[in-house]
């Protein structure tokens, strides 16, 4: 079975933020092997108000799942972790106990109504996601 790299982004607003993350890092090793991770970074929301501020984390995984698979699978830990809207789903960005989103996926490009990579507004749009992918992308 072959093994896929995949950078994601993760980030959480609600709660104790780094324990999510860590929450959902720790259910996506169960099946995935985690390469490297950032150090955590907080950011204010982008693209909607909240006095909640994001803590944010890059990861590289290997992965033999595939772009839907994968999705999946992390919309899952989403879904159990508690995030009850998927801004993907109903158009609008708010608080969430969770978001991981696929930044890249090898050097594929992919586009489908769920699923963008590479995820073009983490790459060249958001600057906290900028400082956090600084290292990773060409890694």
């Amino acid at each position: 079975m072959s093994q896929h790299k995949v950078v994601l982004l993760l980030g959480s607003n609600i709660g104790d933020t780094k324990s999510n993350i860590d929450t959902a890092i720790n259910r996506i090793k169960e099946v995935n092997f985690i390469l490297k991770k950032s150090e955590y970074l907080t950011s204010l929301p982008v693209e909607f108000v909240s006095s909640n501020i994001f803590c944010n984390i890059a990861a590289i995984i290997f992965t033999h799942f595939s772009p839907v698979q994968l999705l999946n699978f992390i919309k899952k830990i989403e879904l159990d972790m508690g995030r009850a809207n998927d801004s993907k789903i109903f158009g609008v960005y708010t608080d969430r106990i969770i978001d991981i989103d696929i930044v890249s996926y090898n050097d594929l490009n992919f586009i489908s109504e769920r699923l963008e990579i590479p995820h073009k507004k983490h790459l060249f749009e958001r600057e906290f996601s900028k400082i956090l992918l600084k290292d990773f992308i060409n890694t």
